[in-house]
């Protein structure tokens, strides 16, 4: 089993401060749906960010990558991990709670163990990670519930949008793996930044219009906490608390924002989620606890005296 690092206070307060802060994300992206289409909604997110992360690079004086290849994997990677993805998730909330979403979004650690465990050789699906994978597997599938399962409508479509969006996040952590991890995490952010900016910028205005900077006060706000905090802040604050806790804990995160979003979208907007959604997302925290392995060494040590 893969050891965790030890969790530091610092590291505990940027972790909680990073469950906040994406935690607020959902609920932003929802007033932002409010006045401007899922593309151009990530269009503002990407674009503000690149260009925060690409001023954090320049003041840093740090180098720049020359290799086209680099430049070409920048594109794929910003496709897979912020075009697919958070239009993915923009579309399902406009169809489906924002505490529902944030409860989907968790099964990305799910899907990010199987994908590794295809992809690479020090990544094998050991007996305790296929325990949490099924655990994963059926806390989502009470979510949805029977009716999502038998029939399709736009609901369960939204639905089965947010997990593919976390589908996506998957295949990008691997992919950024074997291409980008030999980056300064700050460089490779902003290169992806880049790449998703480009590629949604033509994408958006075909679908959606030209993107017009005329929008109402409330939706400006939501763009600059969901670009400049929750996706240019939130990076740097990611890589910081990896670099101090190693992945392992960072997977923490995922659970720790879902209370986070069902609490703002029920005093926020009036959300009220069903019971099977709540016992769903307790099934899913359950399997990333296995995941994560801790709570199993934890009684296995016990079990042995050590």
């Amino acid at each position: 089993m893969t050891s965790q690092k030890s969790m530091s206070g610092l590291a505990w307060t940027q972790l909680l401060v990073l469950s906040l802060i994406w935690g607020g994300s959902f609920l932003a992206t929802r007033f932002v749906l409010d006045e401007v289409g899922p593309f151009t909604a990530v269009l503002h997110r990407c674009g503000w960010a690149m260009i925060v992360l690409w001023a954090v690079v320049l003041l840093r004086r740090m180098p720049l990558p020359r290799d086209p290849r680099v430049w070409l994997a920048f594109l794929m990677m910003g496709v897979l991990n912020n075009v697919l993805p958070f239009y993915f998730l923009a579309w399902g909330q406009l169809h489906i709670e924002t505490g529902l979403t944030a409860i989907f979004n968790s099964f990305t650690a799910v899907f990010g163990v199987v994908v590794a465990a295809i992809v690479f050789a020090d990544e094998q699906l050991t007996r305790r990670k296929a325990m949490g994978v099924a655990f994963g597997v059926v806390g989502v599938a009470v979510a949805m519930g029977l009716e999502t399962l038998s029939h399709i409508d736009l609901r369960s479509l939204a639905q089965l949008s947010v997990l593919t969006a976390t589908l996506c996040y998957a295949l990008a952590g691997s992919f950024a793996r074997i291409r980008l991890s030999h980056l300064p995490p700050v460089v490779a952010a902003a290169g992806m930044l880049t790449g998703s900016t480009l590629v949604l910028l033509p994408l958006a205005w075909w679908m959606e219009g030209a993107p017009t900077l005329a929008l109402q006060p409330v939706t400006w706000v939501a763009i600059g906490y969901y670009s400049l905090i929750a996706t240019a802040t939130a990076y740097l604050l990611y890589y910081s608390i990896l670099a101090k806790a190693g992945s392992g804990n960072l997977m923490l995160v995922t659970l720790l924002l879902v209370p986070v979003a069902i609490l703002l979208g029920h005093f926020v907007l009036g959300e009220v989620l069903l019971h099977r959604h709540i016992a769903g997302f307790v099934i899913v925290a359950l399997g990333l606890v296995v995941l994560d392995g801790r709570l199993y060494g934890l009684v296995r040590r016990r079990r042995i005296g050590v």
